[in-house]
């Protein structure tokens, strides 16, 4: 794929994944709220022993891929550049799972909406990231990878200091349908980075593009969990209502960072003699 299309291609690739967390998700509450958490944990191994089968038939055998040594996965890493991607699609995950891992406090406590509708705001948020994702490849092909993470980070804090505010100065019957409206934009935000983002790195190691796609999808899912811990953290001490200001932080943090390296890479006029 030629450079001027890598996002897009991207996108296509990481589709799948969007497309999943589009469908599963809401599938998920809906079977937690009919058959309660362990039906949902009964179903996803149902779900994958099925995969996994297909798998097994249907794959050409001896397909074997190539062994890297820990040592090029951290040569990859310890490249010029590279980390601070990484400590970028972090943050981004970590701001975005702090709320999302807990949009059901959030929802029901504050918003004062029905366990049932939350089937609903996981399927808005699902449509929301499919396209994102279109849009995100197509606008890191357009206007630049760099650009349109930038502008994902800074959407995205915005996003979640509105889900703070909504239940914060708003009565219930009205911040309830307001959360639900969030969630199409928020998915559109959020899933705009994935695609640019990785382009983002492959532009630094192209050589090396398998290397560090896994470690961006390793970072991806560090914040993935990290988010979990930090949406933990603060209904431990405080009320959902406060998720979305304390997630503002990571993607605030990780904007910092683009623009940082974005204003270093900029070449310096060299005085004339």
């Amino acid at each position: 794929v030629d450079d001027h299309h890598r996002a897009r291609a991207i996108a296509v690739v990481v589709g799948g994944t969007t497309v999943a967390d589009a469908v599963g998700a809401p599938l998920g509450a809906l079977v937690a709220a009919v058959a309660g958490w362990r039906g949902t944990f009964f179903a996803i191994a149902g779900l994958g022993a099925l995969a996994g089968a297909i798998l097994w038939y249907r794959l050409p055998r001896g397909i074997i891929g190539t062994r890297l040594p820990l040592r090029a996965r951290l040569a990859a890493a310890l490249r010029p550049g590279v980390m601070p991607i990484l400590l970028t699609t972090a943050l981004a995950l970590v701001g975005a799972f702090t709320v999302f891992s807990f949009i059901a406090p959030l929802a029901i406590q504050s918003g004062g909406l029905s366990p049932l509708a939350l089937p609903g705001m996981l399927l808005a948020f699902g449509v929301g990231a499919v396209i994102g994702n279109i849009a995100g490849g197509q606008a890191a092909d357009r206007f630049g990878a760099t650009r349109t993470v930038a502008w994902s980070l800074a959407l995205s804090a915005a996003m979640v200091i509105t889900f703070s505010l909504i239940p914060t100065f708003l009565p219930q019957h009205i911040a309830g349908p307001a959360l639900m409206g969030m969630m199409v934009p928020w998915g559109i935000v959020g899933w705009a980075f994935p695609p640019a983002q990785a382009s983002r790195i492959i532009k630094l190691a192209p050589d090396a593009a398998p290397i560090v796609l896994s470690l961006n999808a390793s970072a991806l899912y560090l914040g993935v969990a990290l988010g979990a811990v930090v949406g933990s953290m603060v209904l431990r001490y405080g009320v959902p209502a406060d998720l979305g200001l304390v997630a503002a932080v990571f993607p605030i943090v990780g904007l910092g960072i683009v623009l940082a390296g974005r204003a270093l890479a900029r070449p310096v006029a060299m005085p004339a003699e």
